[in-house]
């Protein structure tokens, strides 16, 4: 396993984000394991999460000026933790997000921040994907900004699930909007990091038994 990604798993389990036990994904599955940004609440975690993010923009969609799109209300820190990484690496990106209810008063809309114009790219963060319904959820919200186009999405950890069919709810989100979906590292990834200590036998299974039912074939 590359270096980068056991110090990124381990990051995650030490902030509380990567945790194990029985939780209700917003799909509806139940699953053995759950990523949650939201335990990400000191300076030094959401600085270091945005290192995270900027490396694997970087690495993947380069120097490309692009603006930033973070779901509410886990992607918010998200996306203001990727530009400030982002921006200590020489690359200034606006970044913009959602309400959840639409403000009728002041300024009004439903976007705060950067207000993305005609011929614009967005890049989506998101903690994680699951079925791609909060994925499609963004689409939705994001087609009100005519003239602009999403270019790629990034999240912490590729589950590896099923979508709608046999194929990984990333694979088939990338086919249906047209970009690539990008995670730092995948559950195999994970997988692989609790295999080393026997402690964790239990977790490794369950997450096996899991992937049985739901894990893509491609």
């Amino acid at each position: 396993m590359e270096g980068y990604k056991r110090e990124f798993i381990q990051f995650l389990e030490g902030a509380g984000v990567l945790k194990f036990g029985d939780f209700t994904a917003k799909s509806g599955r139940k699953i053995p394991y759950f990523i949650n940004a939201g335990e990400i609440k000191t300076g030094d975690q959401i600085a270091k999460l945005g290192e995270f993010y900027a490396k694997a923009y970087l690495e993947k969609v380069g120097n490309k000026k692009a603006v930033l799109y973070g779901p509410a209300y886990k992607g918010i820190s998200i996306a203001v933790s990727a530009a400030v990484g982002l921006s200590k690496q020489g690359l200034d990106l606006p970044f913009f997000f959602n309400r959840k209810e639409v403000k009728d008063h002041g300024e009004g809309g439903v976007f705060v921040g950067y207000k993305p114009k005609a011929g614009e790219e967005i890049v989506i963060v998101e903690d994680v994907i699951t079925a791609g319904t909060a994925i499609r959820e963004s689409m939705e919200i994001l087609s009100s900004l005519e003239g602009t186009r999403v270019i790629a999405t990034f999240v912490m950890v590729d589950r590896k699930e099923k979508g709608k069919g046999d194929k990984s709810a990333m694979a088939e989100v990338g086919e249906e909007f047209g970009f690539p979906v990008y995670s730092v590292v995948d559950v195999y990834d994970i997988i692989e990091y609790l295999s080393e200590d026997e402690k964790n036998t239990e977790n490794v299974e369950r997450i096996k038994k899991y992937l049985e039912i739901w894990g893509a074939k491609a």
